[in-house]
């Protein structure tokens, strides 16, 4: 047993690990990122089975999940505040709390406004503490080497979430129940809490090392002052001042409309609607998931070596054209030129996040990127669930989800084109707020 007078290590003296911490410290990161989004990413496969046993519309339904997602998004810029005042390891545990809550209660809903608040209200809140946001933070504090990998894992977890329940969550409606389906969501969250206690840790000085690839100790980060929501708002209202901002806000706003919004939430109805089976369908978006994986560590690695704004502004390009010729492809059976779009939209799902977290630390330093990044997470929400929204209420004014794919795609486009711009707003943000790098 040690001795409690003894002191803590230093980093410089502590010996060196054969594998370094900061590695296990991603693990359970990407575990907690994986169970947080299990439940956001499956509930299109609750639509059908919630209709038919309680009658309820697509729009209410689509509602549920527009709050999820907002709240989801919201949440964030105050969670990443919330990351640099208090411990990592406690806000973490709440939100998987919060997430298993909302899912294991979901089985004794009646009404359809039950489910706003435990979908909408509880999960969003539970996932939107811990969102990409958690996993910038913990890149920014554990890493000073290999940060667009790690975060382009982190952002692969959301595809990880779906890729490992979607299926599972499909079989398990069909076979038993919905209600059986939330449980077992439920039950995976509530099992990575104790995994937060070891190996996690809140930071490298906590356990007495440096961060990987760093060669001395890195000062920590003034904590924020005043409130917590002051503090929070304060960064809003000083990077709001930059068109940078306004240019990785709005791109995101988009990314979110196109993906959680309306590929996440409504690919399995849509396909139902042109006839192919709820279990293909799934198998589809899982297939997504997979590809996901790949191609955002992919986009993590080229972040490191790629300027972030020729990327993005690549990414939105190809998912536009992909988008504007998926009502097309779809059908009762998986045609070739399907599974070509599986494998593409797949490749680019989340690519965008290491390009856009890496330009939030070039264009507005190390000290506000998180919960800058934050609030540009909480556009790529607000944006999810201004798409889920728009295209039920789409489908159910027209009978057809033929507009809303055509509107995101156009939407794409211009995100695009804005990021042309960003070299130029290069140096409207004033030092020393930013770090040189190469935009």
């Amino acid at each position: 047993m040690s001795d409690p007078n003894e002191p803590a290590p230093t980093p410089s003296s502590a010996p060196a690990p054969r594998l370094h911490r900061a590695w296990l410290v991603a693990i359970i990161t990407t575990l907690a990122l994986v169970a947080t989004a299990a439940f956001r990413s499956t509930t299109g496969a609750f639509f059908e089975p919630l209709e038919s046993e309680f009658g309820w519309q697509r729009t209410q339904l689509s509602t549920a999940v527009t709050i999820n997602l907002v709240v989801y998004g919201l949440a964030a810029p105050f969670a990443a505040t919330l990351l640099e005042r208090y411990s990592m390891r406690k806000v973490a545990m709440v939100a998987l709390a919060l997430v298993a809550a909302g899912a294991g209660l979901s089985v004794f809903i009646t009404t359809y406004w039950h489910l706003w608040v435990l979908w909408g209200l509880l999960v969003g809140l539970g996932t939107g503490a811990m969102a990409l946001v958690f996993g910038s933070a913990v890149a920014n504090r554990w890493f000073s080497t290999r940060r667009g990998l790690v975060m382009g894992i982190f952002s692969g977890a959301n595809a990880a979430g779906q890729l490992l329940f979607l299926p599972v969550i499909v079989n398990v409606i069909e076979s038993a129940s919905w209600r059986i389906a939330a449980l077992i969501v439920a039950a995976f969250a509530i099992l990575i809490i104790p995994l937060l206690r070891w190996p996690f840790a809140n930071s490298p000085a906590e356990v007495g090392v440096l961060p990987y690839g760093a060669s001395e100790a890195t000062p920590p980060a003034p904590k924020p002052q005043g409130s917590m929501a002051a503090a929070t708002l304060r960064v809003l209202f000083s990077s709001a001042r930059y068109p940078a901002f306004w240019v990785l806000a709005m791109t995101f706003w988009i990314c979110g409309w196109s993906t959680n919004g309306l590929v996440q939430t409504h690919f399995i109805p849509a396909a139902h609607d042109h006839g192919m089976p709820a279990t293909t369908a799934s198998g589809l978006l899982a297939l997504i998931g997979i590809f996901d994986i790949l191609g955002t560590v992919f986009s993590g690695w080229l972040t490191d070596r790629v300027r972030p704004w020729l990327l993005l502004a690549v990414y939105y390009f190809l998912r536009g054209l992909s988008l504007l010729f998926l009502h097309t492809l779809m059908g009762p059976t998986v045609q070739p030129m399907l599974w070509i779009f599986i494998i593409f939209y797949g490749l680019d799902w989340v690519a965008t996040v290491p390009p856009t977290v890496a330009l939030c630390r070039a264009y507005f330093g190390p000290v506000k990127a998180t919960v800058v990044f934050g609030w540009v997470f909480a556009f790529h929400m607000v944006g999810a669930g201004a798409g889920s929204l728009t295209a039920g209420l789409s489908r159910e004014s027209t009978g057809s989800y033929l507009a809303a794919w055509i509107t995101a795609a156009m939407l794409c486009f211009a995100a695009a084109a804005s990021l042309l711009l960003m070299p130029r707003m290069r140096q409207a943000v004033q030092p020393p707020s930013i770090e040189p790098v190469s935009p």
